[in-house]
């Protein structure tokens, strides 16, 4: 699915420039005005702007498709555990090529570059520094190779460089210290390194279907992160490659036009839609869909300060349990503050638990706050998303290629 906006003097003439571009099946999902802006704004006319969706004829699934297909599941996922999204890591030779290229990036910046000391942040408590005082036999085996120090430093400050909070940096490389030795290979340290912050990220179980009956999927979160376009993007995945019956709901009766949207994505993919206002009409949803797979859940998005909204959506939660199994996943901006994603998944932690999806990544340089939120939180990353597009723009985490860029690599 495409989704573009057009702007033009009249509705008419933005409706034409979208059906010229996107072809006379183009959808209209949403018109409204745009007032002219700035210092000579009175002497402009104004503008009419709508939002409007194709669904395009060829298979054009691929990022989903790839982590959701059976084939991958089954590589992915032990026999006795029921069948998901899950992650497929890769084979070891593909991990081998990344650190290979990381190992190769990461060295040349060493070898181009003379480390001195006025050019490095000195950590006020880095795994160079041990809690206790270092004999002089110690000291004397770290001198006898100023490059693998070098090096560490180096990794240190690529992790800090990419906003990793300073204490999960210290964590892995004190970690790295303890086994080191003066003749240990710089590739192996750094192999040392990406294996540990792998295992820190973990492994998200995914959606998984119900034991019995359909398994109800809330996404959660403040308003702006793009809970909406998500749950299309994972929807259009069910759907049309899993061929899975599905329904859409939304409690998220504050904002008209995150309903209307909603309604429009189910109508392209002609699957039933409908508004739930109270905890009783979630309930008889759930139980005239008891028959579907997978009914996904958009909830009002609001402050995290918010503690009576934050409580009615722990209500609707409650309600849910006595009809069907849920999951529940917090949806967040990877270019939010650090301090402010911490409030935001202290406070749903208060109303249940849940794995996190990572919105925005192309409004972002820094990766760091995936891992800090990661491991603050302790709750496993399940999708990231990355673009606009329906329903292209979205992927299963990847901890190899997140790893890889929080040491220093390019996508």
């Amino acid at each position: 699915m495409i989704i573009k906006k057009y702007t033009g003097k009249t509705e008419e003439e933005a409706a034409e420039a979208a059906k010229k571009e996107l072809g006379s099946g183009a959808v209209i999902m949403n018109v409204k005005s745009i007032k002219p802006r700035g210092l000579f704004a009175m002497f402009r006319s104004k503008q009419v702007e709508v939002t409007a969706a194709l669904e395009e004829e060829q298979d054009s699934y691929s990022p989903v498709r790839r982590e959701l297909q059976k084939t991958a599941v089954q590589e992915a996922v032990p026999a006795n555990k029921p069948e998901g999204v899950h992650l497929t890591t890769g084979s070891s030779q593909e991990i081998e090529k990344k650190l290979d290229s990381l190992q190769t990036l990461l060295v040349s910046q060493l070898q181009k570059s003379e480390l001195d000391k006025s050019q490095i942040r000195e950590p006020e408590s880095g795994p160079e520094q041990a809690q206790q005082p270092e004999s002089s036999e110690n000291q004397a085996e770290k001198e006898e190779n100023p490059e693998q120090e070098k090096f560490i430093r180096l990794l240190y400050n690529t992790m800090l460089d990419n906003e990793v909070d300073e204490r999960y940096v210290n964590q892995i490389l004190e970690d790295i210290e303890k086994t080191r030795k003066p003749n240990t290979p710089i590739d192996y340290i750094l192999a040392n390194v990406y294996q540990k912050m792998i295992l820190k990220f973990g492994r998200a179980e995914g959606i998984l279907p119900a034991a019995e009956g359909p398994k109800a999927v809330f996404f959660l979160g403040p308003t702006g992160v793009g809970k909406t376009t998500t749950i299309a993007k994972i929807a259009s995945a069910y759907a049309v490659v899993e061929k899975k019956n599905i329904a859409l709901l939304t409690a998220d009766t504050y904002r008209i036009a995150a309903a209307e949207q909603l309604r429009t994505y189910a109508n392209i993919l002609e699957v039933p839609f409908r508004v739930i206002y109270t905890e009783e009409e979630l309930k008889k949803a759930l139980s005239d869909f008891k028959s579907f797979d997978y009914i996904f859940v958009d909830t009002a998005g609001h402050s995290h300060q918010n503690e009576e909204q934050l409580q009615k959506t722990g209500e609707l939660l409650k309600a849910a349990e006595s009809e069907a199994e849920y999951q529940a996943f917090l949806v967040l901006s990877a270019a939010t503050k650090y301090k402010d994603l911490l409030r935001i998944a202290e406070s749903y932690k208060t109303i249940t638990k849940y794995q996190l999806i990572f919105t925005k990544l192309d409004e972002t340089v820094t990766m760091g706050n995936l891992m800090n939120l990661k491991l603050y939180a302790d709750a496993p990353i399940a999708f990231v998303t990355c673009g606009q597009n329906v329903p292209d723009d979205i992927e299963q985490f990847n901890p190899q290629k997140t790893v890889k860029l929080l040491l220093g690599g390019r996508n």
